[in-house]
């Protein structure tokens, strides 16, 4: 999914992109940026990248075009800031050795572009905002069609839980970049004047030393402006603070990654279930279908005196139960819609609906041991704990290094004077030794208490690893189950409609009533509900079980 957006601000156009820029995407983007160009040819555009999560060869080459044509770009974060960067200092290394020749382009914006006509994704300009998305209907008043992997890709950029965790990751790394200031140098400056007046009998013990020795001194102005400045020169305890500070970055990242994971399981559960909901509509609504056909075949057969009353009584009885069935089915799928789009943060008057499918993709059974040791390797709730572990033990360092020797240099430099026309310049530096001799037990209290969060985050990690074991194992074991469901299911829904197409014969023929036909739709009707929930339980299961071993987002975040 890509989202473009363009606004004025004080004469300059910035096209903000957020998203993929990856695909068909990058044909998107560049139609996008010909006709702003062929639009506005003498204005100004910034292209903001700041939202783009990933870039693929093709939108590189776009984006120096783009360069090279006079856009400015603005990127965040470290990939795409030292892909901008590569691409201004090679525009600025083809400028310096005066080469001249238009830049080849690459094929692969021809293929995108090719694909993209082919695919036809919907590029959409929405009114009054002069906003750019790829996903149509995005006004409240419209219908908004998803896909699995569009309703995860809004959940990732829309959903409070995800932003809230990046949020808190961006926090960590802010804690970081506390803890390293410590370990540089500190300068700031200064400028006071002020007055002064000195009780001298205080500063000589409430007499004079010589007759007529005045008792006070001034008023006197004293004014001083320079900086000052200090650094510390060996500080262990500092870097091992600055040491887990790092590690604590990694673990807030990890755990965001686990957040992400986690939603993504959320939606993709919640959309698997309403998916279920939309085939119990479905199958309801033919099974009412069904009952209307029975119903009027039973009264037709009574109106040519082969049928009785009780028969048709008994079909428009069905009837209306398969209404009631159909009315309830209707009812949870709306309300399954509803927790997509809570899911998803959308506004609460969007109207949705799912662009997929129940289906069954049948693949191979990954083996038990492998798949543990594949979870252990990518679920990021465990390599945030180990990060945990490795902060705590840089803790510990740290209480242990505080009882060492501290070297620490500090200096200033002012001009000093009763007033700004008489300073002059002065100056003092000092370098000093720090050696704790008495804490009163509490470098001692924060080596056990560093002790005891080590001992803790290690029971945590034993427990995390039988947890990960039993989630694979589970998920493989529902994942199997289900697969040899949804073939029972199926076989049954088969037997069931050749039940019930030769009831109706027997029927028709006279030679049963239709007591068998009504038991034949309600065995039609388990076996439809039977095959429903198989192909729900199969989809929760691949779902688990890409959970289980960390591949949510790369299974399903496409």
């Amino acid at each position: 999914m890509l989202r473009i957006t363009t606004e004025t601000k004080r004469g300059k156009i910035f096209l903000s992109v957020e998203g993929r820029l990856a695909g068909p995407w990058v044909a998107a983007l560049e139609q996008c940026w010909r006709e702003l160009r062929a639009a506005s040819p003498r204005e100004k555009f910034h292209v903001n990248l700041c939202g783009v999560s990933f870039i693929d060869a093709a939108g590189k080459v776009l984006l120096m075009e783009i360069h090279r044509q006079g856009g400015q770009l603005i990127a965040e974060g470290c990939l795409n800031q030292a892909i901008v960067q590569e691409i201004v200092a090679s525009e600025k290394q083809g400028r310096s050795n005066g080469v001249k020749e238009r830049p080849k382009r690459s094929h692969i914006i021809f293929y995108t572009a090719f694909f993209t006509l082919l695919l036809g994704p919907t590029v959409t300009r929405a009114q009054g905002t002069d906003k750019l998305s790829v996903l149509p209907g995005n006004a409240p008043g419209q219908v908004l069609r998803l896909t699995l992997d569009q309703a995860v890709g809004l959940a990732l950029k829309q959903n409070p839980t995800a932003q809230i965790a990046i949020l808190q990751a961006a926090q960590s790394e802010q804690d970081k970049n506390i803890a390293r200031a410590d370990l540089l140098p500190q300068a700031n400056a200064k400028i006071s004047d002020e007055a002064q007046k000195v009780n001298l009998l205080a500063q000589f013990g409430g007499r004079t030393p010589f007759p007529g020795f005045p008792k006070t001194l001034g008023p006197y102005q004293v004014f001083s402006a320079g900086p000052s400045f200090g650094t510390p020169v060996f500080d262990l305890t500092l870097w091992r603070r600055y040491q887990a500070a790092r590690d604590t970055v990694s673990a807030g990242k990890a755990n965001s990654l686990s957040t992400r994971e986690q939603v993504i399981l959320l939606v993709v559960s919640q959309y698997i279930g309403t998916l279920r909901g939309m085939a119990n509509v479905q199958a309801s609504q033919s099974r009412v279908d069904l009952a209307q056909a029975l119903y009027d075949q039973a009264a037709d057969l009574q109106k040519e005196g082969v049928g009785t009353g009780i028969d048709t009584l008994r079909a428009n009885v069905e009837l209306q139960n398969e209404k009631q069935r159909l009315i309830q089915a209707q009812t949870d799928r709306e309300t399954s819609l509803f927790a997509v789009s809570r899911l998803l943060n959308l506004d609460p008057r969007q109207t949705i609906e799912l662009g997929d499918s129940l289906s069954f993709f049948d693949t191979p059974q990954p083996e038990v041991e492998p798949s543990i040791e594949l979870a252990l390797a990518e679920r990021q709730e465990w390599k945030a704990l180990e990060s945990q572990i490795k902060a705590a033990e840089y803790q510990k360092k740290a209480s242990q290094d505080s009882r060492l020797p501290s070297l620490r240099f500090d200096g200033n430099f002012a001009y000093v004077g009763t007033s700004g026309n008489t300073t002059l310049p002065t100056y003092s530096y000092e370098a000093s030794v720090n050696l704790p001799l008495f804490t009163g037990g509490r470098i001692h209290a924060e080596m056990v208490r560093a002790d005891l969060e080590i001992k803790k985050l290690d029971q945590q990690k034993g427990d995390l690893r039988n947890q990960i074991a039993l989630d694979v194992k589970t998920a493989l074991l529902n994942l199997q189950s289900a697969r040899n469901e949804v073939q029972v299911a199926n076989l049954g829904v088969q037997l069931s409609k050749e039940e019930v197409d030769q009831a109706r014969d027997r029927f028709k023929a006279g030679v049963a009533n239709n007591i068998e036909v009504i038991q034949a739709q309600d065995s039609l009707a388990r076996a439809n509900d039977n095959q429903i929930a198989a192909l729900y339980r199969f989809n929760q299961a691949r779902a688990d079980l890409a959970r289980s071993i960390g591949q949510m987002e790369k299974v399903y975040a496409k």
